[in-house]
């Protein structure tokens, strides 16, 4: 298997994680979510130091610590907006913001350098973006309530942005040698610093005293979180990156409303209908011209 497809299938491993992840956090108590995102970021710096043990390059160096800054700022900024907007605006509302995310990626990589003119990739994103729309609409009963810009929308529209900002700087940094070759020495010194940001705010914002009501449950799903769905998804993220362009990766965030869908049909098959077909059939229509569009890269 070559390097470009063992890229896709671990980003396919990476949606199917992520959207997991989604009903665990729902099973968690009323926690503080700043504080509770840097535990988790905190526990994947735990599980990934058994890959980073023994790598030469994996104590940062000269420049290489303000990139690393830049992304854990890029982690920080877009859990920050998620958490303060979900208080402030409506699930759909987000779900319709998120889908810009591959098209934020592909144009402020184009800059960079770091993607390439065309028109078939941002096509093929455009695509993408119809079908995880559909489906959050379809999710959303179809219902257009909470669709206004309003200070949660713009907010989460920042947090966007931070989170395109995360491929395209590791994918910049990649191409000048200022980033090392290790997709766990990217992933665990970004973790890091995207840990200490949170906690700053997360200890100015919140009281760390909510935390002494953490349940032997909660932690266990806390570790989960911080293992699964912290700790392997940004390697996987970040070793795609090496291979893929950012739009590329970051599309892939178009199958998490897929596999909530998937969930759904196990959970409650009565509330599924024609409404989920055409984002489904979209969304799988452009994962499929999506790594087409990768192997003639590659030829190319």
């Amino acid at each position: 298997m070559g390097e470009l497809s063992r890229a896709h299938l671990g980003m396919l491993l990476w949606a199917l994680l992520v959207g997991l992840s989604f009903p665990v956090v729902g099973w968690l108590g009323a926690l503080p979510p700043l504080l509770l995102t840097a535990l988790r970021f905190v526990i994947a710096c735990a599980g990934l130091i058994w890959l980073v043990r023994g790598e030469a390059a994996f104590l940062p160096r000269g420049g290489q610590w303000w990139l690393y800054g830049l992304l854990g700022a890029c982690l920080a900024g877009f859990f920050g907006a998620m958490f303060w907007a979900a208080h402030h605006t409506t699930p759909l509302a987000m779900a319709t913001l998120f889908v810009s995310v591959p098209l934020l990626a592909y144009l402020l990589g184009l800059p960079l350098g770091v993607e390439r003119p065309g028109w078939r990739l941002p096509a093929i994103l455009a695509l993408g973006a119809l079908g995880a729309l559909g489906l959050a609409l379809a999710e959303a009963r179809g219902a257009p309530a909470g669709l206004a810009f309003g200070a949660g929308e713009a907010v989460f529209f920042l947090g966007c942005i931070a989170s395109a900002c995360y491929p395209v700087l590791s994918k910049w940094g990649l191409a000048r040698g200022w980033l090392p070759a290790s997709a766990a020495v990217r992933t665990f010194w970004s973790l890091a610093c995207g840990a200490l940001l949170v906690g700053v705010a997360g200890l100015a914002l919140e009281p760390p005293s909510r935390l002494l009501g953490l349940g032997w449950r909660d932690a266990l799903l806390i570790v989960y979180l911080g293992l699964g769905s912290s700790a392997l998804t940004f390697w996987l993220l970040q070793r795609a990156t090496a291979v893929l362009s950012p739009a590329s990766v970051t599309a892939y965030g178009y199958l998490v409303p897929f596999v909530s869908m998937l969930l759904l049909l196990v959970q409650a098959p009565s509330r599924l209908g024609f409404a989920w077909l055409p984002g489904s059939l979209l969304v799988l229509l452009a994962m499929g011209l999506l790594f087409r569009q990768g192997r003639r890269e590659a030829r190319g």
